[in-house]
């Protein structure tokens, strides 16, 4: 019987794209995992996840609504720096609630005051000389005809961004190589930012992440204009989106390969992010489903709500996501707590798929920190890196350097980058963060990210397809430790899927952090839907997968 259940479980797994067989870059599996065990975990990780989906599926936020009206054309912010699209969902909620949908009220409130321009409504209704009602009969039809046109318009720009991505990458190339090199640069201010990314673009870095401003994921709005002032980091704002991307264009011209922005889908106003990002056409948003609530005591409830939206929107757009596994180990122990990586590597896919993002949009996130000191510490890295490979053979992998056991000394700091970074082209990942000598020590300079950049194109280069010819001894160490994370994160979901996630949440399972669901920032900003309750976005978002693969991408 058991015979005839792994023979279906590996006809299952081949038909999802070789996940038991061959991966689509021809390279074989090398742990011999139990393909049941594999098939096991996707559907404990669904079952874990259901209920979740549901809750999302049946709540919704005041950021959620905020990006709805972001989409249909809500811009600008007042004299203090508020967002009007902040100020016009405030008004909506004080005169009807957040549980309708704030879209049908406000084109309502719209025809009523005889205007066209929704941010001249919210100009109007944070002086207070709107009010605002849930329109029944004729003129609900009236709004919602109305709202769904001009929040169309919003996702149909996003539509053209995203074929605007498909023409450059056909126009410059994609790397040659792969890993991509993915590199920071946070400097607080826009305007050096942006010859700061344009140095590590011309010094061999595929991927420029922009750091955002530290507490800015606490702020339940998204700042306005170009900002100079940031703090270990610049602020993420529509202006800077635009003015990066622009920069990179440059830079893809000039370089002849396509440059990607990254930026953060994360925090209070996940579902704004994400919509800014796939207007201003960015590449990869940091878009974890549980990151907000472990690591920055976000309600649960509302990030999960919040993320499932943000995800549909990146989906729409083309987007590549990064997952936070990586921060689980700078606060649990990276040998004891790697099947919990796992198990979120596989709740993160669930929810992900749920959202409509294709397998080469999932950077699900792993990292590079066990203790340097810990015997055979490279043996259980490339286990644990191996692991995640072949569990999830189609999506382009983050992984993250080491930043934990960085000391300061960076001659040893430089070497545990070259170890991470040949675990890295040994596993074969798909982005690669640069890791700096001097991390967690002071902001890097830019001769540390061109000497960092020199170690990752030296051991790229020099280990070439290194990756084809590296396979772990049969039933040796690194196949018997993956097999047991694997077991171990199996076991794990079970308990999960007794208890449930929001419970497991709230028990510290992830990252040690104990987050319960009736706590946590933002949970005033969630409601439940009413019966009637309407989201235009939605409805166009879940009208048509979204998830093609582009030609520049696959090949």
């Amino acid at each position: 019987m058991r015979k005839g259940l792994r023979e279906r479980a590996n006809h299952r797994v081949c038909q999802r794209g070789g996940r038991a067989a061959e991966r689509s870059d021809g390279v074989r599996p090398k742990l011999d995992l139990d393909p049941v065990l594999v098939a096991r975990a996707r559907e404990l990780a669904r079952r874990a996840g259901q209920p979740v989906v549901d809750l999302a599926r049946s709540h919704t936020t005041v950021s959620v609504e905020r990006a709805v009206l972001r989409l249909a054309g809500v811009t600008g912010a007042d004299p203090d720096g508020i967002p009007w699209v902040n100020r016009l969902v405030d008004a909506v909620v004080a005169d009807v609630g957040l549980g309708h949908g704030v879209a049908a009220s406000v084109f309502d409130a719209l025809a009523r005051e005889d205007l066209t321009d929704v941010t001249l409504l919210a100009q109007k209704a944070a002086a207070g000389s709107v009010r605002f009602t849930q329109p029944t009969g004729r003129a609900a039809t009236a709004a919602r005809r109305a709202a769904r046109k001009a929040a169309a318009a919003g996702v149909r720009q996003i539509d053209r961004r995203r074929a605007e991505r498909d023409r450059l990458v056909k126009r410059y190339g994609d790397p040659k190589q792969r890993p991509w090199i993915y590199l920071i640069v946070a400097t607080g201010d826009i305007y050096e930012d942006i010859p700061q990314a344009q140095a590590a673009a011309r010094a061999g870095a595929d991927v420029i992440a922009v750091i955002r401003s530290t507490g800015q994921s606490l702020l339940d709005y998204v700042p306005e204009g170009a900002t100079r002032e940031g703090f270990a980091g610049t602020y993420a704002t529509q202006e800077n989106f635009r003015l990066m991307r622009a920069a990179l264009d440059v830079s893809s011209k000039e370089l002849g390969r396509y440059v990607r922005l990254t930026n953060y889908a994360s925090g209070l106003c996940m579902p704004e992010m994400a919509t800014l990002a796939g207007l201003e056409r960015l590449d990869m948003m940091l878009n974890d489903s549980m990151y907000g609530i472990l690591f920055r005591d976000i309600n649960p409830i509302r990030t999960f709500v919040d993320q499932r939206f943000s995800r549909q929107v990146h989906a729409r757009a083309g987007i590549i996501i990064n997952t936070g596994e990586d921060n689980y180990l700078t606060t649990a122990d990276a040998v004891e707590e790697a099947h919990t990586v796992t198990v979120s590597q596989l709740l993160n896919e669930f929810f992900a798929h749920e959202a409509g993002l294709a397998d080469w949009q999932l950077g699900l996130g792993h990292a590079f920190e066990i203790n340097p000191d810990v015997p055979e510490s490279f043996r259980l890295e490339l286990a644990h890196a191996l692991l995640a490979r072949e569990l999830f053979p189609d999506a382009p992998l983050k992984w993250m350097p080491p930043t934990k056991h960085m000391t300061g000394d960076v001659f040893r700091g430089n070497l545990l980058d070259g170890f991470f970074n040949l675990a890295g082209t040994l596993t074969g990942q798909g982005i690669l963060l640069v890791g700096m000598m001097t991390e967690a020590v002071v902001t890097p300079w830019l001769s540390d990210r061109d000497i960092a950049l020199q170690n990752v194109r030296y051991v790229l280069g020099a280990a070439g397809g290194l990756h084809e010819d590296f396979v772990p001894a049969p039933g040796g160490f690194i196949q018997q430790r993956a097999r047991q994370v694997l077991g171990e994160a199996v076991r794990l979901l079970e308990r999960i899927g007794e208890q449930s996630l929001l419970t497991a949440i709230a028990e510290g399972t992830f990252g040690i952090m104990k987050r319960p669901p009736d706590r946590g920032k933002g949970l005033d900003g969630v409601a439940r839907h009413e019966a009637d309750y309407w989201n235009p976005a939605t409805e166009i978002l879940e009208a048509q997968p979204t998830g093609a693969e582009p030609t520049a991408v696959r090949s």
